[in-house]
């Protein structure tokens, strides 16, 4: 161990072990180091381009394909959200927002109507049900 490294770890005062603060202190004027001249101060610029994210809906409408496809909207919203996808890839924005919309509403129509349908059959189970326990 040489002569400065010494005085860095006993710190200022022999024979006194040395509190948090002058440790603090001696590290940040190490890490640190001298004062630096009064120069040109020069900053860096990084323009950064932020991504505009546009959900494809993707996920969604092969959901809609595979369990409620009334109409065959499930299968052109999955259609729809594709080419929403491709466009995305592609880095057109506007033509990805416009698809993924077409999506969206797609996906809507084709949730509202499936549960319609599997309200009416409910209904209708339970009328049939209960017409025929009426009738004994």
């Amino acid at each position: 161990m040489n002569r400065s490294s010494q005085t860095f770890f006993t710190g200022l005062h022999t024979g006194v072990p040395p509190t948090y603060e002058m440790l603090k202190e001696e590290h940040e004027v190490a890490v640190l180091g001298a004062p630096q001249g009064s120069g040109p101060v020069m900053s860096t610029v990084v323009n950064i381009r932020s991504e505009t994210v546009v959900p494809d809906h993707i996920v969604w409408s092969l959901f809609n394909t595979l369990f409620f496809n009334p109409f065959c909207l499930g299968f052109v919203a999955f259609a729809y959200s594709v080419k929403s996808r491709d466009r995305k890839m592609v880095g057109d924005v506007i033509g990805a927002q416009s698809y993924a919309s077409t999506a969206k509403c797609l996906n809507i129509w084709a949730l509202v109507l499936s549960l319609l349908v599997i309200l009416g059959v409910i209904i209708s189970a339970i009328i049939i049900t209960v017409v025929r326990l009426s009738q004994n």
